[in-house]
């Protein structure tokens, strides 16, 4: 289904869901975002579980921090329809 993603805010997109705090961490029943495919996948190439649960377990945090500003500056330049790649981060 074509929604408007929750963290960029670029619509049309496909999106999917996100589970702010990671089900690996009991996240599993709580808040969730529906997020853009590209946005989805740089969140989690960025950012290990623990980020995400400690630090990063809002949409406002994550547009906060400045390694996801820098990313959500450059794609919502990008039109909905743009396929982007993501490098993955060294763990």
């Amino acid at each position: 289904m074509q929604k408007r993603c929750e963290l960029c805010l670029r619509e049309p997109v496909q999106t999917t869901v996100h589970h702010l705090i990671p089900k690996e961490m009991g996240g599993a029943h709580l808040d969730t975002a529906h997020l853009c495919i590209p946005c989805h996948k740089q969140i989690h190439a960025l950012y290990s579980n623990k980020e995400l649960q400690h630090s990063l377990f809002t949409l406002e945090a994550l547009r906060k921090d400045e390694r996801m500003a820098a990313y959500l500056a450059w794609i919502k330049k990008q039109p909905a329809t743009k396929l982007v790649a993501t490098k993955k981060r060294k763990r």
